[in-house]
């Protein structure tokens, strides 16, 4: 299993600490873990220039550091997208990252590989706010066509891993290992859950009446998905 990891912050808290657990309960089925961290590995934000919409992706002004991602998560079965809660949502890294993705939503051009994918979502806070934080990368990973996804959400009460109680650290423990357990039972053949089906003929039928511009609507065309040819 091939996993690409893509973490909101490169602060190395309570929600990267967990990341690291799942993959350590993963680490017989993985043979290759490739990580991003924001900013870091994608520094600018969307310009709003809908190149990517109207044209082509390849002609986004941050190119090469979206493609880099893009292609990783591409060979990868498993992407992992986490994110501590910021002011009750995902971070502004992980928003400019999937702001620049927007292309690759069902509406648009969805990326074909996608909906073989799993994918996992975590998200800690000291308080509150998992549930937003979850469903800000959840909305993205979904209209991507991802096929089955996971989530982790967990208040911490407390501002670092360090700070955590050995009962939650022991609790945080028994729920990785349950979903770690899930992933694992289903690698071996993954298709898109009811939603991001329902998604895609919904998309379909949108397309078949021309769509909402050429680009896209060529790009269906291309996949083969307006007649008989499905993506899974």
């Amino acid at each position: 299993m091939k996993v690409a990891v893509v973490y909101g912050t490169e602060h190395k808290g309570s929600t990267y600490n967990i990341a690291q657990l799942f993959l350590k309960k993963l680490e017989n089925e993985i043979t290759e873990v490739t990580e991003f961290f924001l900013p870091r590995d994608m520094s600018n934000f969307c310009r709003g220039c809908a190149l990517c919409f109207m044209k082509n992706e390849n002609l986004c002004p941050d190119f090469d550091q979206v493609n880099k991602i893009k292609e990783t998560m591409e060979k990868a079965d498993l992407l992992i997208f986490t994110s501590p809660v910021y002011a009750y949502h995902a971070s502004g890294q992980m928003k400019t990252l999937l702001d620049h993705f927007a292309y690759q939503w069902m509406v648009h051009r969805p990326n074909k590989t996608m909906f073989k994918k799993m994918a996992l979502v975590v998200t800690t806070a000291a308080g509150a706010g998992m549930r937003k934080t979850n469903t800000d990368m959840i909305d993205s990973l979904s209209y991507w066509g991802v096929g089955r996804i996971f989530k982790f959400g967990k208040g911490v009460a407390a501002i670092n891993w360090d700070g955590v109680k050995k009962e939650n650290k022991d609790k945080i423990e028994k729920k990785v290992e349950k979903i770690s357990s899930k992933i694992i039972s289903i690698s071996k053949n993954v298709t898109p859950n009811l939603k991001v089906r329902i998604l895609f003929y919904l998309m379909r039928y949108a397309q078949k009446g021309g769509g909402f511009n050429p680009a896209d609507n060529n790009y269906w065309k291309e996949q083969g998905w307006l007649e008989g040819a499905r993506p899974w």
